[in-house]
């Protein structure tokens, strides 16, 4: 098998890793920041040791990166905590669907960061994605936890949004596993005061399942795309990457016995579908921009 074929097979395994890690938003009985706070530990342990075993650089370039670095980590914190809670109160299968307005959001902000201007095809994105959104929302009201859950993972789609514009800016000429290494040394320092005695009486089970989390499901996958991105384009990787959705919705079905209704699927295919046309154009004009 060629390295290329290797590589594609990777890459579908650590989109199915990423995508199983709000599994464990069901099967942990913690908070979402007790979770966030473990997963981070474990993965930064995990990525130092990848890192140190693999040879590869440890040390950031600059102060500035260090700083940058500090930036990262708190959006990432944030973007984990909603991320998880977003699961606990709208379901997995919702959730995921939510989070997954990034790309059309990222789109929305980008003229911030960038010179790059908005064309009509970006609000007609925005305009499926609102739809999408309508469909997955039973009620307009907050003491409705599916759309609390909804509004709560749409916030970590921002969050998750501004976190990924900002490292392409300032932070790509690091590995994947380099910058998630010092990513998650810095949430689990942010999160270690407001982590709870509950994570103290948790059960030998539940720290299994943080330890898989924290190894498997998040260092692993990070060590593996930047194996991958040696012999595939950015560009493969962010359309695989808009399947994640899809896997976590799977597994939540197989796993967990999820049963999203019909209009929460067709509210998914709409959102899934702008978030692959949009990743789709945004390398089509960072294509002709670097030409």
């Amino acid at each position: 098998m060629d390295a290329v074929k290797k590589s594609l097979i990777s890459l579908h395994l650590t989109v199915v890793l990423l995508g199983g890690t709000a599994l464990f938003s069901r099967l942990v009985p913690l908070s979402a920041s007790d979770i966030t706070l473990v997963r981070s530990v474990f993965a930064c342990i995990a990525l130092f040791a990848f890192l140190k075993l693999a040879k590869n650089k440890i040390k950031l370039n600059s102060r500035k990166d260090y700083g940058v670095a500090l930036g990262l980590g708190l959006l990432m914190a944030l973007h984990w905590v909603t991320y998880f809670a977003a699961m606990q109160y709208a379901g997995v299968s919702v959730g995921m669907i939510a989070l997954f307005t990034f790309p059309v959001i990222t789109v929305l902000i980008e003229p911030f960061f960038e010179r790059v201007r908005l064309v009509w095809q970006d609000i007609l994105s925005t305009l499926t994605v609102i739809i999408g959104v309508y469909l997955i929302v039973p009620e307009t009201s907050l003491e409705n936890d599916i759309t609390l859950g909804v509004l709560i993972g749409i916030a970590s789609a921002i969050l998750y949004s501004f976190r990924n514009l900002i490292h392409r800016k300032h932070f790509k000429h690091y590995t994947g596993a380099q910058a998630m290494a010092w990513q998650t040394l810095v949430i689990s320092v942010l999160m270690l005061p407001v982590g709870s005695e509950a994570i103290a009486s948790a059960s030998t089970n539940s720290w299994l399942m943080l330890l898989l989390l924290g190894t498997v499901f998040t260092a692993l996958p990070h060590a593996l795309i930047a194996a991958s991105l040696r012999h595939l384009r950015a560009k493969t990787f962010s359309l695989i990457a808009c399947m994640q959705p899809l896997y976590g919705v799977f597994l939540a079905i197989i796993l967990l016995n999820e049963t999203p209704g019909w209009s929460a699927l067709v509210g998914g295919i709409l959102i899934t579908s702008a978030s692959v046309y949009e990743t789709l154009n945004t390398h089509k004009l960072h294509s002709s921009n670097d030409e």
